[in-house]
């Protein structure tokens, strides 16, 4: 299968991806990784990628269809791909759609993880990653285990708050998601894409949900 999350800044798209590559062998394709990735990689599309974020500009769609387009062509992906991150804008979401239809691939679901704002932000400002793998603990729902291991890479390790994970950063961020990203919801709704579930359960009750949507 192939589907989009969608929801925004600490819903918990990064976990349940995870979850779903750990359980489907889904392959996760995360804006931000891939940007990471091909800045190293010293292919062509990287040295363009590089270029653009040395000097400070914004990657343009463009560049990220190209990153997407070469992840696909690579494949790899036995259960199918995760789109995170992307699409962003309804332009961004044209420019998929119309990818997807090119290298005869389907969207089967776009899963929306619905949060209330006010306990989004309580749960954002409690988190934190673990410095090796990224895994994301909070103090309230997932606690930094007592010995101070990661439960995913089992590496002992430093867990670190983003900096921008204070209350007014995240209003900041909520905003430009309410302007930008959530008119994907009526966008993928009027396709019939769109499956809802409950963001700000317990993150097993969440999974459950969207293995449900998924069948």
């Amino acid at each position: 299968m192939n589907i989009i999350l969608l929801g925004p800044p600490g819903a918990g798209k990064g976990t349940q991806a995870r979850i779903l590559t750990d359980e489907r062998q889904m392959m996760q394709l995360s804006t931000g990784d891939m940007l990471r990735e091909a800045r190293t990689s010293g292919t062509e599309m990287g040295k363009i990628v590089a270029d653009v974020m040395d000097r400070g500009d914004l990657v343009t769609d463009e560049i990220v269809i190209g990153l997407i387009r070469e992840k696909l062509e690579t494949g790899g992906a036995e259960g199918g791909y995760i789109f995170d991150g992307f699409p962003r804008t309804l332009a961004q979401a044209d420019a998929l759609g119309a990818l997807l239809v090119e290298m005869d691939y389907k969207l089967d679901a776009v899963v929306e993880m619905q949060v209330d704002d006010e306990a989004l932000v309580a749960r954002i400002v409690a988190r934190s990653t673990c410095s090796n793998c990224g895994e994301v603990y909070n103090d309230q729902m997932k606690p930094i285990p007592a010995d101070g291991k990661c439960t995913n890479c089992g590496e002992a390790s430093e867990f670190k708050r983003r900096a921008d994970d204070n209350e007014e950063s995240l209003k900041t961020r909520l905003m430009a998601y309410y302007k930008q990203t959530s008119p994907l919801i009526g966008y993928y709704y009027a396709k019939g894409d769109l499956r809802s579930v409950d963001g700000l359960g317990e993150i097993d009750a969440v999974a459950e949900e969207i293995r449900g949507v998924l069948g």
